[in-house]
Order: structure tokens, then C-alpha cells, then sequence
């Protein structure tokens, strides 16, 4: 039997040889690690998917000199939930995040749970620096600002969209438009100063470039290793882009796709300045650079009948859908020391990867039930074989809506007033043309079977849609000023003798 003083000497030196594992690791060759999201991109709005309207020269680079994730998924079909569950590795419906976060700067409750942990926190953990350059979303108030969620820098900004030009500028904006009517969006934060870290920043130019520009400093400056996340809301509306740019694609016949794909051309360039900047910088070759966007392009639907500039083909729907278009995304990545080159991956992947990928080469723990995603690396690298995922998951409310997806099927309720589901072979029917559901009955109990041990694990929905939001905060601001009368009028006049 072992006395305390030995056991704790083998704990210690256990410990040492540990440190010593991660230090090695941590030196030089650990990589650093740039996220880049693009907000509301059609699937094929990009060179190395196919497009011929739109110069992507910078991506396309990347993409044919590294991996392209043929079949890459986010885990929700709009911008808020997908970035809750990208940005913790978890699937938003795990805390209940699953409807966007309405821009409240006074709200210390409406954001991120604070119980959830970013990837930045982890990165933090292992001696990464960390940064989010863009746009944020996933609240306001003091709590869920970026530099206490896990970023040692931010420069952006916290609601969910922004105008593009700084003439809109407004440093005096809280409950009303500039036209003087109240906020029903998530994204009323549209005409606020940018901001750096906690102070207002400087704002001069094309936003896309003002945050191309900031991003390239970050990787210039900061010392390996880093995590740069680096969330352009291009090409998300409102659709405003350089005058160079839009007289570069005069030749589109409508004005709403002739600037979506100028603004597209605009996140190119500033990707380029960046990539620029990690060869100045001698740290290209060991960045592990990922690119996706957050959803599918925009599409038509009941209120947004005009949406109609973004490409999703040949997926079908779009932004806000359970088939393809919504969550089928532009997914890439490029690590010149660490992966492939030229690679196409067909196997489903998830935007939940990137944060287990990325703690993992850190020198992280990503093995245990605290995330959804893996480490993609030993994949793409052949180390693994088989998929990575026996199955992906959705739910949108609650599960008004839902979908699994295997490597071979999906199985979806896409919502919108549908009352029956839909069964898709995704082998000889990726684009979902031909609805399977009557045909295979032993497949749907199965892929049902699977959804509803997945879904035993979540929570209900915390949060109101951006309307609802705003017409309870006008409510009970209206509550507390009619307290606030009632309580004067009680009160005696007081008389001085």
C-alpha cells in the first residue's frame, strides 16, 4: 500500500509529464486557427461551388488548395441559433436557444447562457489568444459581450445586422428608427457606432473592409497561437455595396442580385487582406483557415416574397428551411501544414467540428459529453474512415420543425404549416426531389427513434421572437411609468411651515 507522500509524488510528476506533453505541443506547431463565417450566403454564390457570377478568387484558392466539405452543415437554418451552436460546440436546443436574440443593451438576461461555454473560453483555458472581429448576436448587455465570453479582443458589433456605410451612424439610438417608429427586429443595433472591445470605434469606410482591415492587424500583431473568429454580416441586407463594385456587375439585370453579389466580391477582397497578412506575418502555412456561412442565401417565402437575389442550387429552399438550402452551406477549410490539398470530403460535417477541432489542437480535451462536434483532422487526413457523424440533428421552436440526417437519408418536418413529414434517399437523391416517406416505413421508425433520443437531451425554448420581444419591453415600460403615477398621486404634498 502506497503512503499519502508517494501517491502524491506520482499525482505530481503525472501531472509534470502532462504540462510538459502540452507545452511541447504548444510551442511553434500548434496552429492558429482562423474562422471565417459569411452571413446569409447562397450555396452556390461562390467560385469553387460552381458560380459564374461572381469572382471569388480569394476562396477559391483556399478551397481547391484544401479541403472542400461537399456535404458541411450548420446546425440551424437562420443566423442567431447557428452561431449559438457553432460557437459552443453544442447544439443550441441543448440550452434553448433556438430563435435569434433581439438587440437589448439593458437586458442582463437576454443572451448566450452564461452557463455555456465559447470555444474562446476554452482556447483561453490552453494559452490561445482570442478575438471576434464582426458581428456578434448572441446578446448585448454587459453579461454576453464577447470580452466576457471567452474573446480578448472584439471589434464589431453586438446586434444582428449593420448598415454598411457610416452616414447612418447614429450615437443617440435606443427604442426608435430614425424615422421615429419603434424597433420590431432583432437588428436594431443597424445604426450604432462600431465598437472596440467596450469602447465606441472608429467606423470610415465599407464595413466589410473596415473589419477585413481590423483582422488583418489581429494576425499581423498578436503572437502565435491565436483564434480569430472572424464574422463578416456580408452578404446579409441590407443590400448595400462599393460604387466600384456595383458597376463591376451592372450586367445583372436586377439591382437586389447585382449588389449581393458585389457585396460577396467585397468579403472576397477583405479575405484576401488577411490572408495577405498571414504571409507578411509567416504564419499562412499554419493557420488552419475554416470559411462557411451561417445559413443558405435568402429565398422567397410567405413576407420576404421580394428575397429572392441569393443562389442555393441546386439545393432546394433556402435560409429559414429544413430541406437543403437552409443548413447545406459553403464549407471549406485550408491548413497547408496540417491537411490535405485538393480534397473533396463527402461525408456530412458540421459547423459544431470546427469548435472540437480546434480545442483539440490546442492541446484539448474533446472527448467528453460537453460537445457535440469532432475533430475533423484525423478525418480529412485519413487517420478515421467512416463518417464522422452517425447522425446530424435540427429542431427549430420546440420542434415546430425538425430534421435528421444521416449519411445515407433525412428525415425532416419542414415547418411553415406543414403537418407531414418527408423521408429523402440523400445517396441517389441529394437535392430532394422525390419524397420516400410511404416507402420505407422500417426507415422512418428508425430515423424517428434516433431524433427523439437526441432530442431527450434538450431544452425548452428560452426565448421570444424580436417582435414579441419588443411589444413585452414597451409593455412593461408602460407598466412601470403607470406604477410610477399611481405612486405619486398616493403620496401627500408635503408642507413646509
Amino acid at each position: 500500500m502506497k503512503s499519502f507522500l508517494q501517491i502524491y509524488s506520482l499525482l505530481l510528476a503525472a501531472s509534470f509529464a502532462f504540462q510538459s506533453s502540452v507545452l511541447s505541443v504548444r510551442g511553434d506547431e500548434r496552429p492558429n486557427v482562423l474562422i471565417i463565417m459569411a452571413d446569409d450566403l447562397g450555396y452556390a454564390d461562390v467560385g469553387f461551388n460552381g458560380s459564374k457570377d461572381v469572382e471569388t478568387p480569394v476562396l477559391d484558392r483556399l478551397a481547391t488548395q484544401g479541403v472542400i466539405f461537399e456535404n458541411g452543415y450548420v446546425t440551424h437554418p437562420y443566423c442567431g441559433p447557428s452561431r449559438a451552436g457553432f460557437i459552443t460546440g453544442r447544439y443550441q436546443a441543448r440550452f434553448g436557444m433556438e430563435i435569434n436574440v433581439t438587440y437589448s443593451p439593458y437586458d442582463l438576461h437576454s443572451g448566450l447562457p452564461l452557463d455555456q461555454r465559447t470555444f474562446g473560453d476554452r482556447l483561453q483555458d490552453l494559452g490561445y489568444t482570442t478575438g471576434i472581429i464582426g458581428k456578434w448576436h448572441l446578446g448585448a448587455s454587459a453579461p454576453f459581450h464577447p470580452n466576457n465570453r471567452g474573446f480578448d479582443y472584439f471589434y464589431g458589433f453586438l446586434s444582428g445586422g449593420h448598415d454598411y456605410f457610416p452616414s447612418t451612424i447614429n450615437t443617440h439610438h435606443d427604442l426608435l428608427l430614425p424615422n421615429g417608429k419603434p424597433h420590431y427586429s432583432a437588428n436594431e443595433g443597424s445604426y450604432l457606432p462600431l465598437i472596440r472591445n467596450t469602447k465606441d470605434a472608429e467606423f470610415d469606410e465599407y464595413l466589410t473592409y473596415a473589419l477585413s482591415k481590423d483582422a488583418a492587424r489581429f494576425v499581423k500583431k498578436t503572437e502565435d497561437p491565436f483564434c480569430l473568429f472572424l464574422a463578416y454580416n456580408a452578404p446579409h441586407g441590407p443590400l448595400e455595396a462599393p460604387k466600384d463594385l456595383l458597376e463591376k456587375y451592372s450586367h445583372i439585370d436586377t439591382w437586389q442580385r447585382r449588389a449581393y453579389l458585389a457585396m460577396i466580391d467585397a468579403m472576397d477582397q477583405g479575405i484576401g487582406m488577411v490572408v495577405d497578412a498571414l504571409k507578411e506575418s509567416d504564419k499562412f502555412d499554419n493557420t488552419l483557415i475554416f470559411f462557411l456561412s451561417d445559413n443558405g442565401g435568402v429565398q422567397s417565402k410567405p413576407g420576404y416574397e421580394n428575397e429572392t437575389w441569393a443562389d442555393n442550387g441546386p439545393l432546394r429552399n433556402g435560409k429559414g428551411s429544413m430541406r437543403e438550402g437552409g443548413s447545406h452551406v459553403p464549407f471549406i477549410a485550408y491548413w497547408s501544414d496540417g491537411i490535405p490539398s485538393g480534397e473533396k470530403y463527402l461525408y456530412p460535417v458540421s459547423s459544431l467540428d470546427i469548435a472540437a477541432t480546434a480545442i483539440a489542437l490546442a492541446g484539448g480535451n474533446v472527448d467528453d459529453d460537453t460537445l457535440d462536434g469532432v475533430n475533423l483532422v484525423p478525418y480529412v487526413n485519413g487517420e478515421k474512415s467512416g463518417p464522422p457523424h452517425d447522425a446530424l440533428f435540427w429542431r427549430i421552436r420546440d420542434g415546430s420543425a425538425w430534421c435528421i440526417r444521416t449519411p445515407t437519408a433525412k428525415y425532416l418536418l419542414e415547418g411553415h404549416g406543414a403537418t407531414e413529414p418527408e423521408l429523402y434517399d440523400m445517396v441517389n437523391d441529394p437535392y430532394e426531389s422525390n419524397n420516400i416517406i410511404d416507402e420505407r416505413p422500417d426507415q422512418r421508425q428508425q430515423l424517428a427513434a434516433m431524433w427523439n433520443e437526441w432530442n431527450a437531451k434538450n431544452s425548452a425554448n428560452i426565448l421570444l421572437q424580436s417582435g414579441q420581444y419588443q411589444q413585452k419591453r414597451l409593455q412593461m415600460y408602460k407598466e412601470l411609468f403607470e406604477e410610477l403615477n399611481r405612486s405619486a398621486e398616493q403620496r401627500a404634498p408635503v408642507t413646509i411651515e
